[in-house]
């Protein structure tokens, strides 16, 4: 059976099932409209169907007239005790004349353009959520351009049955252009509205009402760590100026988050295997509102003690930070010991994220059946990210690119000189409705006479989750003794295409190749190929891989959040 055919049959049976008492006969679309409107309850005698039917005979031409069907046609009868409702939805009304009028002080180029964007035009199908819509697109419109005053004054659909058509008129008064006033913030009861001032990077009073502006404000408001809630908009009234423009307040309206907050955690990665932890977070410490995230996490092969600090950002919007972490680990033979001091300014410019940080770190290396070496650096380093995706949780189409360089000298608390770079990148490409292609690569060179004295932090391993799959995590590397160690050279590729099932449920193929190596005549990508099922959840996709190395010959199973980095 055709595809064509077969769709209306399953809607009919569908709409046959919600409804076990009434059998609906209509057009496919007319099946879906009306089937969840239908009776659901039991309809035993003859009275209980006589007054379905009257119900029916109310409600559904109200319902049709809701598509542009003004004419329908219902016929009833009943059938082995079932209610049959036979209906003919008539023609459907279009658009013949829309008439848009907008009075008061605007930019004669803006008031054309806001008309000719009507999303209504004539000989489209009327429909009444069309039409709301499309009153609603032009006032939003309005309040965008900074006349926060603006309102629909009068509309009408004029009907005419008989012809099929639809007369649209709707006028508005677009009011005086606004002026933003000072915040008035409302809520505040731990924290100083100088808090409040540091996220401000969109309204200055003064300068002309935007309603993104608003929205900018209280979101970015609601991302931080310090309210559950925000509110923006602009006090109602104002006071007019001699140029007709109206200056009035902006009113912040925020509910502030309990400071404090324990949270314990179990779970389990492909990496680095069973994870529990316990986490302390506060946002008011030593009532500074100073952010402190600092914890305990204990995974099979990775033990992490670590506190940070992040204070609120400045008036160039630079938030600064400062941490310390204690962590060992035993990955693939090498154990280490590693303690570290750092400073940090993190900075957001629209879609470009830039950090600039000073660590220390002292780390103990000991690969077995090999010695016990102690390497010592104070890296400064410069982290650029550039984003530009649809979604930051589940991309379909975009790019991520990330740089750093960093380095140390003996002469400031190092034991070697070195200079580390290191670049990643990852595009989507959308590929029919909505299956995507994953491209990955990622390079990195530390630049030094040789890798001794420097710490594994600044050289390279690959393998694993996120790098080069079918590979034990951080594998591929430099053999020492029977360890695996880091290189100076690291050179990863990856392909992959995820198609959607549905929504919710997809499955992926891929291909990763990539290697780390201390000398370019050694390195040899290894490749790993598999598929695996991925689950869109509220925190993104959630991705379990089985894939094949080549290298090693064997299978590896891999699971991880699929969001880029």
């Amino acid at each position: 059976m055709a595809k064509r055919h077969l769709l209306p049959l399953l809607i009919a049976l569908a709409g046959k099932a919600m409804a076990e008492q009434v059998e609906l006969q209509a057009p496919a679309p007319i099946i879906s409209l009306i089937s969840p409107y239908l009776p659901k309850e039991n309809l035993p005698d003859p009275a209980a169907r006589e007054e379905a039917r009257r119900r029916l005979e109310k409600s559904l031409p109200e319902l049709l007239a809701t598509e542009g069907y003004f004419r329908p046609r219902l016929e009833f009868s009943e059938l082995d005790g079932n209610l049959v409702v036979r209906v003919d939805p008539g023609p459907r009304t279009v658009i013949a004349s829309v008439d848009i009028t907008i009075d008061g002080k605007l930019e004669e180029s803006r008031r054309r353009a806001l008309v000719a964007a009507w999303s209504l035009p004539v000989g489209r199908p009327f429909r009444q959520a069309d039409w709301n819509a499309a009153k609603e697109q032009v006032l939003m419109g309005l309040l965008a351009a900074g006349h926060a005053g603006a309102n629909l004054t009068a509309s009408r659909a004029g009907i005419d049955p008989e012809t099929g058509q639809a007369r649209l008129q709707a006028s508005y008064a677009a009011g005086p252009p606004y002026r933003f006033g000072p915040l008035k913030i409302e809520g505040l009861e731990r924290y100083s509205p100088e808090l409040v001032a540091r996220y401000n990077r969109s309204i200055v009073p003064g300068e002309p009402y935007r309603e993104d502006r608003l929205a900018a404000l209280q979101n970015a408001l609601q991302s931080t760590p310090y309210f559950s809630s925000a509110q923006v908009e602009i006090e109602p009234g104002g006071t007019p100026g001699p140029d007709g423009t109206v200056t009035a307040p902006v009113r912040v309206l925020v509910r502030e988050r309990r400071p404090h907050r324990v949270a314990l955690g179990v779970g389990v990665s492909s990496n680095t295997g069973a994870r529990t932890e316990v986490n302390y977070h506060t946002a008011d410490l030593f009532r500074n509102a100073w952010e402190l995230n600092s914890g305990i996490r204990l995974e099979q092969k990775r033990q992490t003690g670590y506190a940070d600090v992040f204070l609120p950002p400045d008036e160039r919007n630079y938030r600064h930070g400062f941490g310390t972490l204690v962590e060992h680990t035993d990955i693939q033979g090498l154990s280490t010991e590693r303690y570290a001091l750092g400073a940090q300014r993190l900075q957001r410019r629209g879609s470009v994220e830039m950090r600039l940080s000073l660590d220390w770190q002292e780390e103990r290396k000991r690969p077995n059946d090999g010695p016990a070496t102690t390497a010592r650096a104070l890296v400064p380093n410069g982290q650029w990210t550039w984003r530009q995706v649809d979604n930051l949780l589940d991309p379909r189409d975009g790019i991520v690119l990330q740089g750093q360089v960093g380095g140390a000298s003996r002469a400031l608390l190092s034991d070697r000189d070195f200079v580390r770079l290191h670049g990643r990148y990852q595009q989507y490409f959308p590929v029919g409705r909505r299956d995507v292609l994953t491209l990955r690569g990622e390079l990195g060179y530390t630049a030094a006479a040789s890798r001794q004295g420097i710490p594994q932090e600044y050289l390279f391993r690959a393998g694993g989750t996120n790098s080069v799959r079918g590979y034990s995590y951080q594998s591929l590397g430099v053999k020492e003794g029977s360890a695996v160690v880091g290189g100076r050279y690291l050179a990863i590729a990856s392909a992959e295409y995820t198609h959607w099932l549905d929504p919710r449920w997809g499955v992926a193929v891929f291909v990763d190749a990539g290697d780390a190596s201390d000398d370019l005549n050694r390195f040899r990508p290894a490749v790993g190929y598999g598929l695996g099922p991925r689950w869109k959840s509220p925190a993104g996709p959630i991705a379990v891989d089985v894939a094949y190395g080549e290298r090693t010959d064997r299978l590896q199973l891999h699971f991880s959040l699929a969001i880029p980095f």
